[in-house]
């Protein structure tokens, strides 16, 4: 089995926290945030990962990434080609065909990758499957009766959508369908979606998406409070 991260994110947005490292070789809890995917994916029996980065960075991945198991393949863009883009060129050194584990290289997961391939494999006719979260508003609500009636309120409920974690299984012909540059969540998605050919798993457990110093404070500090539940530290 293998697996593509992608590793193309700048941290332009954790400004000084980022130390100049790539987002996804920012550190939280001793190791790069991409460390415990590795760690993760290792867990589900993938043994090679490439990993989508700008050019020049190739290096600086392998040793980051290196003795957590799986073999680190980087692959380098000559240009930013967007997440799409990006998935198709690290697909294109894959060694086997079949379905591949794809991952945004800033988020953090507690669950089992093993169980997302069960089921995109159990659904007849799907070339993708899509791990999503419920979206939990980051503002308080007001409840209002017919009438206006102010009758309760509520900080920061669960609402009735689900949201694209990052965290996906893509078949060949998925694939096959990733744009040469742009995103695959404005295209590739939406048309599998139109089709019936994408399946969403739902995932109700930790998920971290590391954008902001805010965020990598949160990561920090739950990855410190629950380290068995991120094998790369053990």
């Amino acid at each position: 089995m293998e697996a593509i991260i992608l590793a193309g994110g700048k941290a332009e947005r954790l400004g000084d926290a980022a130390e100049g490292r790539p987002k996804a070789l920012v550190p939280v809890a001793g190791r790069p945030l991409a460390a415990h995917q590795v760690a993760l994916l290792a867990g589900a029996g993938v043994s090679r990962i490439l990993v989508s980065c700008a050019a020049g960075q190739e290096e600086l991945f392998a040793s980051e990434l290196a003795s957590l198991g799986p073999e680190i393949v980087p692959v380098g863009e000559p240009e930013p080609l967007g997440r799409g883009g990006g998935l198709r060129l690290a697909a294109a050194a894959r060694r086997e065909t079949g379905p591949i584990y794809a991952i945004n290289g800033d988020e953090l997961f507690d669950l089992d990758p093993g169980d997302l391939l069960d089921a995109h494999n159990a659904a007849a006719g799907v070339a993708a499957t899509i791990t999503v979260a419920p979206l939990k508003s980051h503002l308080g609500v007001v409840d209002l009766e017919a009438d206006d009636t102010v009758s309760g309120f509520r900080e920061a409920p669960i609402l009735p959508f689900w949201v694209n974690t990052g965290l996906y299984v893509l078949d060949d012909e998925a694939i096959e369908r990733l744009p040469e540059r742009g995103d695959h969540e404005a295209t590739t998605f939406p048309e599998l979606a139109s089709e019936g050919r994408l399946r969403g798993f739902r995932h109700r457990g930790l998920w971290l998406t590391v954008n902001t110093p805010k965020d990598l404070r949160r990561a920090q500090e739950y990855v410190e409070a629950n380290p068995r539940r991120f094998p790369s530290l053990g």
